[in-house]
């Protein structure tokens, strides 16, 4: 069994893995894949490894090492649904505009829109048009992730809060933001002018 407590060790000190990985560490151990294939069944019995997705995993040791790590949480998700950024509350709490309590990372993707309830959290992803996936960087730290400018998060969040600004015009979308307790005065100005500019743009669209 010292292959398969090998092959443990070497998924520790990966951020995430999907089978493949698994399959060619092993073949490195002399293992076939029907043999790789029992451990992970055994690994993920054990606790010694969480599913993310289907055919996706961390080990827990890698995830109970960074899961205080707000960037780790937000790559994990990255890479849960792909093309996705982080947005709405997860993302106006990370530019301390919002005090919201977060059960779940919301993402922006193109995909449709899914949610994934794992041990390593819940990952909500909204699904918009091409022509929305716009504004959102690459923050790079310890783990790299993709997120919404402070503009861009606010703006996802209404647009999918009030199913596209559906009956709302620019005064009611202001009294909405002081009703969530958005704090829009601590966003930097170009950021605001921004926001309103993007809100204008859809309102005469």
């Amino acid at each position: 069994m010292k292959s398969k407590s090998n092959l443990l060790e070497q998924l520790k000190s990966l951020p995430h893995f999907g089978k493949n990985t698994v399959y060619q560490l092993g073949k490195q151990l002399g293992l076939k894949d029907s043999t790789v294939n029992v451990y992970i069944s055994r690994f993920l019995k054990y606790k010694d490894i969480i599913r993310l997705k289907r055919g996706l995993y961390v080990s827990t040791d890698f995830f109970d090492k960074n899961r205080n790590d707000v960037s780790y949480s937000f790559y994990l998700s990255n890479i849960i649904r792909t093309p996705s950024y982080i947005s709405s509350w997860a993302a106006l709490q990370y530019y301390n505009l919002a005090t919201e309590a977060i059960h779940s990372i919301t993402s922006v993707t193109l995909k449709v829109t899914k949610e994934y309830q794992t041990k390593a959290g819940n990952f909500s992803y909204q699904s918009i048009s091409k022509d929305f996936f716009t504004d959102f960087s690459l923050a790079k730290g310890k783990f790299d992730f993709y997120i919404a400018s402070p503009s861009k998060a606010l703006f996802d969040l209404l647009y999918f809060r009030t199913r596209q600004f559906n009956g709302l015009d620019l005064e009611k979308v202001k009294a909405m933001i002081s009703d969530l307790r958005i704090d829009i005065d601590e966003m930097e100005k170009g950021e605001q002018d921004t926001f309103y500019s993007m809100i204008n743009k859809y309102f005469h669209e």
